[in-house]
Parts: C-alpha cells; sequence; structure tokens
C-alpha cells in the first residue's frame, strides 16, 4: 500500500497570522489566495490551509476545548478500505471514524494505540478540496518531519510501519527514536519521558515539532529577523524563565535532523535544516 504523509493540522489562537508566518518564512502557499471563494470558506470553516507543494497544513482556529499547536497529522493511502481493514484486523481497540464533509483533507479520523488521532484519506475522494487537490509542484523551502513523542516507541512505531506500510530508515543502534518515512516526509516517533523536562515546564506525549528543510538556514534567519522587526505580531512566544526556555529548545535541538530552532507566533516548535543530498528521496512519488 502506498502511503504519504501529506498534511498536518495546527490549533491557533489567530489562524490567519500563523498561516502568514508559513507564508512569509517558508513560501508555502494557499489555494486561491483573497478570492471570494477563499474568504468564504475561511469565514464558514474558521480555517486556513496553506501548502508546500506536498505537504498540506490546515491552521484551524481555536475552538472552545481545543488546546493551541500542533494538533494532529494526516495520511493518504491508495487504498483507504485496505487501510481500514488492518487496523480493525490487528487493532480492534482503535476507532475509525467517518469525518464531517467540511475537512478538506481528512475522510476519516483514527488514532493509534496511545490515542494520537491521524486523519486518513484516499485521492478523488468527495470531500478533498484546496490545497489538497492542486497538483503537486517542488519549491525550496519544504516540510522535511514531525516528531510524535509516545509512551512506546517500539509500539506505536510497529504499528504506523505495519498498519500504513511507511518505510523504517536506517539509524544508529543507541538512538531511541524510529524514523519512518514515505520516501519524502518522515514521522519520528520517540519515546516520552518525564525526566526529560526536568527544570522546564512538562508537556505530555504528542506531536512535539514541525522541522523544514531550506536552502540556507542563514538566510532563513536573516528573514526571520527582518519578518520580525517589521511585524510584531510574527514575533516568536518567550518562556519568561531563560533556563526553562533553554531547557525546551534543548528537547527541541536534540532532533537528528535539525539545526536551528524557533517557534511560530502562536508557539509551535519548528526545527529547520539545510537541504542534503537526499538521493531518491528529492523528488515527489507521483
Amino acid at each position: 500500500m502506498l502511503t504519504r504523509i501529506q498534511h498536518f493540522a495546527i490549533v491557533s489562537e489567530n489562524f490567519v497570522r500563523e498561516a502568514k508566518f508559513y507564508e512569509s518564512v517558508f513560501g508555502m502557499k494557499r489555494s486561491k489566495p483573497g478570492s471570494a471563494e477563499e474568504e468564504k470558506a475561511i469565514r464558514t470553516n474558521y480555517a486556513v490551509s496553506i501548502s508546500d507543494g506536498y505537504v498540506g497544513v490546515t491552521m484551524i482556529g481555536r475552538k472552545p476545548g481545543y488546546v493551541p499547536g500542533l494538533h494532529h497529522f494526516g495520511v493518504d493511502v491508495d487504498d483507504v478500505d485496505e487501510a481500514i481493514a488492518r487496523i480493525k484486523k490487528n487493532y480492534p481497540e482503535v476507532a475509525v471514524l467517518k469525518r464531517p464533509s467540511n475537512r478538506p483533507f481528512a475522510t476519516f479520523g483514527a488514532h493509534d494505540p496511545e490515542g494520537n488521532y491521524f486523519d486518513l484519506t484516499q485521492e478523488g475522494m468527495s470531500n478533498r478540496r484546496d490545497v489538497y487537490v492542486e497538483r503537486q509542484r517542488e519549491q525550496p523551502r519544504r516540510v522535511h518531519h514531525l516528531k510524535l513523542r509516545v509512551m512506546n516507541a517500539p509500539a506505536i512505531a510497529a504499528f504506523y510501519r505495519d498498519m500504513l506500510d511507511l518505510a523504517e530508515a536506517d539509524k544508529a543502534l543507541e538512538d531511541p527514536n524510529f524514523y519512518l518515512t514515505d520516501g519524502r516526509m518522515t514521522l519520528i516517533i520517540s519515546p516520552w519521558k518525564m525526566s526529560d523536562f526536568e527544570g522546564a515546564g512538562i508537556d505530555g506525549p504528542g506531536l512535539e515539532h514541525v522541522g523544514f528543510k531550506v536552502e540556507s538556514v542563514e538566510a532563513v534567519k536573516q528573514e526571520l529577523a527582518i519578518l520580525r522587526d517589521a511585524d510584531p505580531e510574527m514575533r516568536e512566544r518567550v518562556i519568561a524563565e531563560p533556563s526553562e526556555g533553554s531547557r525546551r529548545v534543548a528537547l527541541i535541538a536534540s532532533c537528528r535532523h535539525g539545526e536551528y530552532q524557533c517557534s511560530s507566533p502562536d508557539g509551535v516548535f519548528v526545527d529547520i535544516a539545510p537541504i542534503e543530498d537526499e538521493g531518491p528521496y528529492r523528488s515527489l512519488r507521483r
């Protein structure tokens, strides 16, 4: 089964501002910016979607009961019925639900054995629209990975690997993480330990950060500085206690794919690294 990690969502206090950040810094694009169709979709769904040409990101306006930040990710499979059948056979405790039709990517919602939620869809399904039906394109700055912290990393990695046929990338023997790839995007499964947060505020298991590959880390840093000087709303969140901030950034910086860390205006951690020679992974798979 062919699987593509092609979506993630952010719950935001100011979803239009959050989208603008990724558009300005990483060149992500909306489907029909400024059009009457887009404005209607924003008012109706209280959300906006952008894309790097392969991965789409939906910024969702925060509603009562929602926790802001990275919320979930989504996969596109070439046989959604096969994916659902596998999950129900091997993990009967895992639920798969049909999603409301106003979601531009999600057709079904499911979760892993620890309760981490993900979208499941297939090309051609009726609810898909916006950036999720556009022709794929290349751009110099792109989403490269998502990191998910879990209690039982081997078991959760096995779930995503075996149920969705994601390939497990090589790693050092001492590396406790698992790297599952569709050939372009990587889902990093990492163990969650409370001791990792010693000396700082504690976050529970779940999505930790998003990683980008860029043509020049220095260029991004300079552009970030210019953007934030020009528009105070684009400035990153600051942890008041410097030692706590350093501890949290150090956790993100431990990712093997990162070189520079920052946060979006809503406080989503972003890991940035230069594009490397990724061989066949540099081309689109469709």
